[in-house]
């Protein structure tokens, strides 16, 4: 690292679980960033400042004014790209970061090819659909998938390490019906709880890069910011899984509708 990186980066550096070793070690890896919303915007801006030196962001929304409540790294950008918009924050903070932007939502046709060219994976979407796709996606290419949904002033989160721990699909075998489940549009959120899910995403990102502390594997962590509870359930992998135990090898693209059931 030259000069300029060793003062950006002290603060990590002078952490014996990350060092120079640890710092170079960020910089030679990639996460891609599945939603650059509530979640994805603060993900994305501590994997940058972090120093992860490849980020992908995927989004096929434009910003709109009641997005900037709580996506605060699209600001000035109304009617841009999220992930357009999200890539001009990361190269104004920091220039050793490279972004790939895809600014469409990924979809059975293509969710494979693009999740497999990185290190780790968040999911920062918004439905169950993409969330069951993604899980699946990641199982099949055995890729750590780090998985966040919100709503009002409550969060969950869970980490997926392919062949080792449970995945989405062993805790929800299927979407619920349409409808069932009110949405952030529907319910509402406060944008302080996607600040902290989705930093807690981006440092459970950096944990699983350097190979550090326990990722939550195993553990659903739920979050309820009016009491400040933050309650752990155990998880297991069920050896029913179609995805974990190999049973299904594939993304079949008519499987991911309303139930996503396979």
């Amino acid at each position: 690292m030259d000069d300029e990186q060793i003062k950006r980066y002290a603060r990590q550096i002078i952490m014996p679980e990350i060092g120079v070793k640890g710092q170079r070690k960020l910089l030679d890896s990639s996460v891609l960033v599945v939603g650059a919303g509530g979640l994805g915007s603060p993900a994305i801006q501590y994997l940058a400042g972090a120093g992860v030196g490849r980020i992908g962001i995927a989004d096929g929304d434009a910003v709109d004014i009641s997005n900037l409540q709580r996506q605060t790294i699209h600001a000035g950008n109304l009617g841009k790209n999220k992930a357009e918009s999200a890539r001009e924050f990361v190269e104004r903070l920091n220039p050793d970061v490279s972004v790939e932007v895809y600014p469409f939502h990924l979809n059975p046709e293509n969710v494979r090819e693009v999740v497999k060219k990185y290190d780790v994976v968040l999911d920062c979407t918004d439905n169950f659909v993409s969330r069951f796709l993604l899980n699946d996606a990641c199982v099949i290419e055995k890729i750590p998938l780090v998985h966040a949904a919100v709503l009002r002033f409550e969060g969950e989160m869970m980490t997926i390490v392919p062949d080792e721990s449970a995945c989405y699909r062993c805790v929800f075998s299927h979407a619920p019906p349409p409808g069932s489940v009110p949405t952030c549009q529907e319910a509402g959120v406060v944008g302080a709880t996607v600040g902290v899910l989705g930093t807690l995403q981006a440092i459970e990102a950096i944990k699983l890069i350097l190979g550090i502390g326990d990722p939550l594997t195993d553990r659903m962590l739920h979050v309820d910011l009016l009491t400040m509870d933050f309650t752990e359930l155990r998880l297991r992998k069920n050896p029913e899984c179609p995805i974990c135990s190999g049973k299904v090898k594939e993304i079949i693209p008519e499987k991911y509708a309303e139930s996503c059931q396979l």
